[in-house]
């Protein structure tokens, strides 16, 4: 007998139907085939114990399953489910009548129970997209498949309650959330407030000026200046996330099973990788590709302790992905692209010793020991940093103020009515939103400047030796200064404050 199940396989951040054929004639033997990895081909193993578990069996017959389209490789151990009820379908065991009407996914412990899924949300997206009535999955991924209006969503717990359902008309608990509601329950601040940073008003001043335009930075100072500290803290004064990007980014950390069990992730992204990563790691890729941490970071912060102490060809291989916001993964059969708009936020130490300068410090280093630091940073990816900021350590005094600094929540407001302004001045393009995207024809007609503006950043680019990309980065970041202070055209003094944050370009710093 010939019985179809159905099932999903995710390639990129998308999901696919899989066909799951099986055919049990007379005869011995268990054919598995359609490009399955090794966890699917070890599937029989644990839908034999689970069957008999549940006073269910595998019958000694001839046993044919193919997963179509066979030429499109299936990985991982969330088939189990449905190849065990088409075994059962198949072999008579449970009717077979509306089992085709459903989209099953899930991996079978040995007794039956079943194990969380990965990318269950692409999954019920093209569930809807495909007319299936509904989807079966693991309880524990329910919340964030429900996510999906107009779909029948049902978690269960044991393989006994999908048979039951089929065979015996048993009534599952249909999980309906109200996405909406859902969003806006969620859009709470996080743990770190702005409110704690005791002094360091002039860095508040750049975070919020990179947080209003999606602006790139990088903290330089000593050990225990507070880089670390302030770069938390950056999530909680950028715009609250639309339902479009909440989505979007919840589709991402699904696809690598970091989705929480909430559901719809409505806080920005905050990665924060270890600066012994390998480039796959950071960028996404691998035999079977997967998201990397520059796309878990997608709309939101990917923050970089130490840039120096990352391997330069890891850093060197964000200059793409920082430039087209995307990153395409490419091998001999196929092509994947994962969205990845983020802001980098860096810190590094001013020198090997970690400090530069300071005539108190217990430690110096030499003049080659300091070029052999800053070279591990290359020029280009400097430029595609918009901010370069000093960070000095916080004074007694300041620390011992019992005065609370301004909290996250009055910064996000004018951050907020500043990307409201640029919102309204990109209304027109479908992939530029904030001031740090704009392209060179956006950066002539929105960043003009008068004759003495002109004049100030002409001597600023022959005196610093600036690059053309950070020409380009001190008119953006300029713009983002004239918006929070609601001012239409760009003047000297916001140019001024933008050249001021190009310290690495500075004679002194890399020769």
């Amino acid at each position: 007998m010939l019985v179809k199940v159905y099932g999903s396989a995710f390639f990129g951040v998308e999901a696919t139907t899989i066909t799951i054929e099986v055919n049990i004639v007379k005869g011995v033997g268990y054919h598995l085939v359609g490009l399955p990895d090794n966890a699917i081909k070890e599937s029989n193993y644990r839908i034999a114990a689970a069957l008999q578990n549940n006073q269910f069996k595998i019958p000694g017959k001839r046993i044919t399953i193919n997963m179509a389209p066979a030429d499109l490789r299936k990985e991982g151990s969330a088939y189990d489910l449905p190849i065990a009820m088409g075994i059962l379908a198949a072999s008579g065991q449970i009717k077979s009548d509306n089992i085709g009407s459903y989209l099953i996914m899930g991996e079978l412990s040995l007794d039956g129970s079943l194990q969380p899924i990965r990318g269950a949300l692409p999954i019920a997206i093209r569930a809807r997209e495909e007319g299936f009535k509904g989807l079966i999955l693991p309880k524990h991924n329910v919340k964030e498949a429900a996510i999906v209006n107009d779909l029948e969503v049902y978690g269960v717990e044991n393989i006994l309650e999908v048979i039951e359902f089929f065979d015996k008309g048993r009534q599952l608990e249909r999980t309906i959330i109200d996405t909406r509601e859902e969003f806006c329950k969620g859009l709470d601040f996080p743990e770190f407030d702005f409110s704690d940073v005791k002094g360091q008003e002039s860095i508040k001043r750049c975070m919020e000026i990179a947080a209003a335009g999606g602006h790139n930075i990088i903290l330089i100072g000593p050990p225990g200046s507070g880089k670390t500290m302030l770069a938390k803290r950056l999530p909680s004064i950028l715009p609250p996330m639309t339902l479009h990007e909440a989505l979007e980014t919840t589709k991402i950390h699904s696809v690598v099973g970091k989705a929480k069990d909430t559901g719809l992730m409505t806080q920005r992204p905050f990665r924060s990788p270890h600066h012994t990563i390998s480039n796959v790691a950071l960028v996404g890729g691998g035999s079977y590709p997967q998201p990397g941490e520059i796309s878990l970071s997608h709309n939101g912060v990917l923050f970089l302790d130490e840039l120096p102490e990352f391997k330069r060809d890891v850093l060197e291989v964000m200059r793409q992905p920082l430039e087209d916001r995307e990153v395409t993964i490419s091998r001999a059969k196929f092509t994947v692209t994962y969205p990845s708009s983020f802001m980098l936020v860096a810190s590094m130490n001013p020198s090997p010793s970690g400090y530069f300068n300071d005539g108190n410090s217990p430690v110096s280093s030499s003049p080659a020991e300091m070029q052999r630091y800053l070279s591990k940073i290359s020029g280009p990816l400097l430029d595609r940093i918009d901010i370069h900021i000093e960070v000095t350590p916080v004074p007694f005094e300041k620390l011992t103020e019992e005065r609370k600094s301004e909290s996250s929540v009055d910064i996000r407001a004018r951050v907020t009515k500043a990307r409201v302004v640029q919102t309204e001045r990109f209304k027109d393009s479908k992939v530029v939103h904030y001031n740090a995207q704009m392209n060179v024809n956006q950066i002539r007609e929105y960043c003009v400047l008068g004759n003495t503006s002109k004049e100030l950043l002409k001597n600023a680019m022959e005196k610093l030796n600036l690059s053309a990309r950070a020409y380009d980065r001190i008119l953006k970041v300029s713009r983002t200064i004239a918006d929070l202070q609601n001012e239409n055209e760009i003047n000297e003094t916001h140019i001024a404050e933008a050249i001021q944050y190009r310290s690495l370009d500075r004679e002194g710093w890399l020769g």
